[in-house]
């Protein structure tokens, strides 16, 4: 499975910004994605995942502010990110976990984007 993340980059507090992702190249079937993030010196966290059949799952430090979005037909997330806060800074990273058969599952991780807020 090969993951291509896009959107991230630095926004004031309160403003906006998007991520999109990708997963594709494999005949496994994608059965969940989701977005994580990674502050410098915590560990990383969950921020949304969706399943295939639409069960969302928020962190709760999202409060509302997120929406995150999928499309089956495409192996795809959009995360829309809105009021951000400083604390929201980090290394945003997607997964995919693919499935073949009915035993063999494995995560797949993108390489990460910046999303910093900062006045």
């Amino acid at each position: 499975v090969h993951i291509v993340e896009s959107g991230g980059g630095s926004v004031q507090p309160g403003g906006s910004l998007s991520l999109s992702c990708v997963a594709s190249g494999s005949r496994a079937r994608i059965t969940a994605m989701g977005w994580y993030r990674q502050a410098p010196g915590k560990q990383r966290e969950l921020v949304a995942s969706i399943t295939t059949t639409g069960r969302t799952t928020y962190a709760d430090f999202v409060q509302g502010r997120f929406s995150l979005s999928g499309d089956n037909t495409r192996n795809s997330v959009y995360l829309q990110m809105n009021n951000l806060r400083l604390e929201d800074t980090a290394v945003y990273s997607c997964k995919a976990v693919a499935q073949l058969g009915s035993d063999f599952q494995w995560d797949t991780w993108g390489q990460g984007t910046q999303v910093t807020v900062s006045s």
